[in-house]
């Protein structure tokens, strides 16, 4: 197995739903820190890693959350089970019968998302989505007091329960491939950063499912030069889908953005990826739905404005229970980021 894919799986399995990204701070930190002339985390949780390089060249930003979308339980009911509420944008159709992990005082819970049995459901109710309000959280308790005494309790926060597989191929299947797809990328960028004149800062930010606000303070500390939002998009190369929604593919290279719904790459940083895809023959390809929006939504705002782009792995299903990745776009990313900050640094 690559160093690349080692390390994906690790991210991937590590428990991080939004405020609670702890875990993956630690393995970013174990990976980068030796290769880091300072390594700090700010109050809110960001963990920053600096290569400081020689006078002259810019400071350049790179960002990667390392939040995931999750579960936050708000009740127990007086038979055990837990309701909840979502963390991010998790759709109510790919929530029921799906496995989950939740961590309390007392440790990891594991329960599945549940509702009544189809066989006493109306024809109606067979046949719509159920709503969040209408699931809940199965542990196997059978009172208030057992859930507790299992660790259950309001605020506990929980995450898909999927483990990292090698599907062959070069494929992978794993959960939160948003974003640790692009935390993978982040680490991998920056350790070949070392020793190298680019003043390069290599940021996890937190709590970017829940309206990119790790990456806001980040940034205001960083006052980079120029910024680039890390992440894993999303991928409709499947069936039924029409070819003007498909916005990236799978073994397409990695996906720059040219606009979303909170940011405008920066013609600048735009015109320098395509340059560098197109004279180092690394394939890319471009966001072509113009949804969802990324760290650079909030670099790019910074004091009197960062210029700023994404690039990103193309990932089928984010926003779901699993996701799959072909380590080519991997390994791609990895290639026109670090070309990227070579030559945006000289500028």
């Amino acid at each position: 197995m690559s160093k690349e894919i080692e390390l994906l799986g690790k991210l991937s399995n590590a428990f991080g739903p939004s405020g609670s990204e702890e875990d993956v701070a630690e393995i970013l930190k174990k990976e980068l820190e030796g290769h880091a002339d300072e390594t700090r985390v700010d109050k809110l949780g960001n963990i920053f890693f600096y290569n400081n390089g020689k006078d002259g060249y810019s400071k350049i930003m790179l960002s990667a959350h390392m939040d995931e979308i999750g579960f936050i339980v708000t009740f127990i009911e007086q038979d055990g089970f837990l309701r909840f509420d979502t963390l991010g944008g998790i759709t109510s159709n790919i929530m029921l019968g799906q496995r989950i992990l939740l961590r309390g005082d007392k440790g990891y819970l594991k329960g599945i998302i549940g509702t009544k049995p189809p066989h006493i459901m109306t024809v109606e109710e067979q046949n719509k989505v159920i709503p969040k309000e209408d699931l809940f959280i199965d542990i196997g308790a059978d009172s208030i007091k057992q859930a507790e005494e299992k660790g259950a309790d309001v605020g506990v926060m929980g995450v898909f329960d999927v483990d990292f597989t090698d599907l062959g191929g070069g494929y992978f299947r794993g959960k939160s491939f948003d974003d640790r797809a692009g935390c993978a990328v982040l680490a991998e960028v920056f350790r070949s950063m070392k020793d190298s004149p680019y003043n390069l800062v290599a940021v996890g930010s937190v709590q970017e499912e829940l309206g990119i606000r790790g990456a806001r303070t980040a940034a205001w500390q960083v006052d980079p030069d120029y910024g680039l939002a890390l992440e894993g998009t999303f991928v409709a190369d499947v069936p039924n889908t029409r070819p003007d929604r498909v916005s990236s593919k799978i073994k397409g290279g990695p996906v720059i953005t040219i606009l979303d719904r909170t940011a405008f790459t920066h013609p600048t940083v735009l015109k320098t990826l395509i340059r560098i895809g197109r004279e180092g023959s690394i394939p890319f390809q471009f966001k072509k739905v113009p949804m969802g929006g990324t760290d650079a939504g909030a670099i790019h705002l910074t004091k009197a404005g960062v210029p700023s782009g994404t690039v990103a792995v193309p990932c089928r299903y984010i926003h779901g229970p699993a996701s799959i990745i072909h380590i080519d776009d991997l390994k791609n990313t990895i290639k026109l980021v670090t070309e990227f900050v070579k030559t945006i640094s000289s500028r």
